[in-house]
């Protein structure tokens, strides 16, 4: 039973993440100055290269992945071509609650309320 709960947490905690990135949108165009740009290349590699250190790499490099991660969602606000649309406050509050209770049902394996 405890097995059927975790993926049922895990099923949760996509479909949180799910709402919650539906109105996230990453644009690219062409920038009149050169920086932007590179900026936005930057912020696509660095993500990539910190999830592929948290996955594959040992733990003794672990705070180097999250360093890259930190910088990838840095240069996505220096690039400013992250597009936030509106949420409302039943889409906001019915994604906080999946994703909190998928997480605790994913890591324990039950829902203690």
């Amino acid at each position: 039973m405890s097995f059927l709960m975790r993926i049922a947490g895990f099923g949760l905690l996509m479909f949180g993440i799910y709402l919650v990135g539906q109105n996230i949108f990453f644009t690219t165009n062409v920038y009149p100055y050169w920086w932007r740009g590179i900026s936005a290349d930057i912020s696509v590699l660095a993500l990539t290269l910190g999830v592929l250190i948290l996955v594959f790499c040992p733990e003794s490099m672990k705070n180097l992945g999250w360093i890259a991660i930190s910088i990838g969602i840095m240069a996505v606000f220096i690039s400013s071509r992250a597009i936030l649309n509106p949420t409302s406050s039943w889409e906001f509050l019915l994604s906080l609650i999946c994703i909190t209770s998928g997480y605790k049902m994913f890591t324990t394996g039950y829902l203690p309320f």
